[in-house]
C-alpha cells in the first residue's frame, strides 16, 4: 500500500497546508481518496505531486465535518465516476460550540454519486468501512465542545457520523481514521490493527492525560502514523513515550 498526504495541518515538502486532511491511497490494485480537506487545496497539491484525481475509483469522507469534506464539490467536478462513501449521519447539524456550523455543504447531499453507509460496508476487495455502533468506551474524553443539533436542540456530539476504513493487503490490517473523535484508544482496542493512520484529536489535551493515552496505545503491537488534529506539540510529547509513532505531513508518501 502506498499513501500520499495531499493536505494536512503541516507541510515539510514545500506544499501549502491547511487545517484539514486528505489522503490518496493505492492498495490492492485500486486508487482511492480518503477525505478532501476543507477547500480545493487537496486537488492543487495532488496536481503538484503528479496525482490524477480523475483516475480515483472511489472516495470516502470519514465524518461530517468541513475540514474533511469541504472539498467534496471540487472532487465531484474533477472526477466524473467515483462514488463517495459517507455515513448516513454525515449531513447532520454539526457545531463547534453554539454558533459555528462545522458540517458539510448541504446543497450536495442529494448528489447521485454519494453512497450513504451504516454498520459494515465492503466497498471493494480489501476495503471495508465500519461505523461501529457497538464500540466500547475504554477511555472517555468527551466532545471537546463539539455539538450536534437535533430537533432544534444542541447537545454534545456522540460522533455517530464517523466511520473507519480498514484496508487488508498482504496479510496486514491497516486502519484509516479521519479524527478518531470516538477515542483513539477505543478505536485501537476495537480493531487492534497492524497499522493505525489518522488524527487522534488530542490537540486540546494536557501533558498528564497525553502520558496516560500514550502508555495505553503503546501496549499494542501497532504502528501509528498520526497527523491533523493530534497536534504537533502533543505528538512530540507522545513520541517520547511511544515506540512506534510517526507524524505525516502534506506532500509525504509512505509505503506499507
Amino acid at each position: 500500500m502506498k499513501l500520499t498526504v495531499l493536505t494536512e495541518n503541516t507541510s515539510r515538502y514545500g506544499l501549502p497546508a491547511e487545517h484539514g486532511l486528505s489522503l490518496y491511497i493505492e492498495a490492492n490494485g485500486r486508487k482511492m481518496l480518503f477525505d478532501m480537506g476543507q477547500t480545493g487545496l487537496f486537488a492543487e497539491n495532488a496536481q503538484a505531486l503528479g496525482i490524477d484525481l480523475s483516475l480515483v475509483e472511489f472516495a470516502v469522507i470519514s465524518h461530517g465535518h468541513y475540514d474533511h469534506g469541504g472539498g467534496l464539490k471540487r472532487f465531484l467536478e474533477l472526477n466524473s465516476k467515483a462514488p463517495v462513501y459517507l455515513s448516513s449521519r454525515a449531513f447532520g447539524e454539526h457545531y463547534n460550540g453554539a454558533e459555528k456550523y462545522i458540517g458539510l455543504d448541504k446543497t450536495l447531499q442529494n448528489n447521485s454519486r454519494l453512497v450513504f453507509t451504516d454498520g459494515e460496508t465492503k466497498i471493494a476487495e480489501g476495503f471495508t468501512l465500519y461505523s461501529c455502533p457497538e464500540m466500547k468506551t475504554v477511555c472517555e474524553l468527551g466532545s471537546f465542545g463539539l455539538n450536534i443539533k437535533r430537533n432544534g436542540v444542541l447537545m454534545p456530539e456522540d460522533f455517530r457520523h464517523e466511520h473507519y476504513l480498514m484496508i487488508e493487503e498482504n496479510g496486514k490490517r491497516i486502519l484509516i481514521s479521519g479524527c478518531s473523535h470516538r477515542g483513539a484508544v477505543n478505536i485501537e482496542e476495537h480493531f487492534q490493527p497492524d497499522v493505525f493512520i489518522g488524527g487522534f484529536h488530542f490537540s486540546k489535551l494536557e501533558d498528564e492525560k497525553l502520558r496516560e493515552l500514550a502508555q495505553m496505545l503503546d501496549t499494542r503491537d501497532t504502528a501509528y502514523y498520526t497527523c491533523h488534529c493530534t497536534g504537533v506539540q502533543q505528538y512530540e510529547h507522545m513520541k517520547k513515550r511511544m515506540s512506534m509513532l510517526k507524524y505525516i505531513s502534506a506532500g509525504q508518501s509512505i509505503e506499507l
